[in-house]
C-alpha cells in the first residue's frame, strides 16, 4: 500500500473506533439511567437541601455583587448586608424611600439635578444630606433627640445607620415619619 492508501485506512479505522466507543459510551449511559442505585443516589436527596444550597449560593452571589457595586452608597450604609435585610419587615414610605437611598426630598439630591439652587440646610452651614438630617440637623432636634434616648439606653449616639435600621427599626420609623423633609 502506497502511503496516500495508508492514511486512507488508517483515517477509517480510527472514525470505527471513536464511533465504537461512542456506542459503548450510549450503551453505559442507558444502562446507568436504568440502574437502581442510580435513583436510591438520587432519591436520597432531598429537593429541600438542594434548594437550600441554590438559595445560598444566590445569596453569596448577590452579596458579592452587592460589595462590588459602586453605586447606592447611602443604601449599602442603612443595608450593608443582603441577609440582615431580608429579614426586615420594611413599611417602605416616601420619608423611608429618601432616607436610605438619598434621593427624593433630600436637598443635596436636589441640587444635583439642578432642581434647586442650594444643598444648604438653612439652620447650618451643612449641607442639607442624609447624615446631616440624622444626625446633625437643628430642624429635626425634637425628633432626634426622642430617638437618642431610645438608643442611649444600650449604646452610645451616634450609631450607624445599619444599627438604626436592624436594632432600632421601630424608633427610627418613628423618627423618619414625624419629621418633614419639606420644612425649611
Amino acid at each position: 500500500m502506497e502511503q496516500h492508501e495508508w492514511k486512507m485506512a488508517f483515517s477509517w479505522i480510527k472514525a470505527q473506533v471513536e464511533q465504537r466507543g461512542n456506542e459503548l459510551a450510549d450503551q453505559l449511559a442507558k444502562e446507568a439511567s436504568r440502574s437502581r442505585f442510580i435513583e436510591e443516589c438520587y432519591n436520597r436527596v432531598p429537593k429541600s437541601t438542594v434548594s437550600s444550597e441554590l438559595k445560598e449560593q444566590s445569596l453569596k452571589q448577590w452579596q458579592n455583587e452587592w460589595e462590588r457595586t459602586i453605586k447606592g452608597a447611602i443604601t449599602k450604609s442603612f443595608f450593608p448586608n443582603i441577609v440582615d435585610t431580608l429579614k426586615l419587615r420594611i413599611n417602605p414610605t416616601p420619608n423611608f424611600t429618601a432616607m436610605v437611598t438619598g434621593h427624593g426630598n433630600i436637598k443635596t439630591y436636589l441640587h444635583k439635578y439642578k432642581i434647586i439652587e442650594n444643598p444648604k440646610c438653612s439652620r447650618n452651614k451643612g449641607e442639607r444630606t442624609v447624615d446631616h438630617i440624622i444626625y446633625d440637623c437643628n430642624l429635626q432636634e425634637q425628633e432626634r433627640d426622642r430617638l437618642k434616648a431610645v438608643v442611649s439606653r444600650s449604646e452610645q449616639w451616634p450609631v450607624s445607620k445599619n444599627k438604626l435600621v436592624l436594632k432600632y427599626y421601630k424608633n427610627f420609623k418613628q423618627f423618619r415619619d414625624n419629621i418633614d423633609l419639606n420644612k425649611e
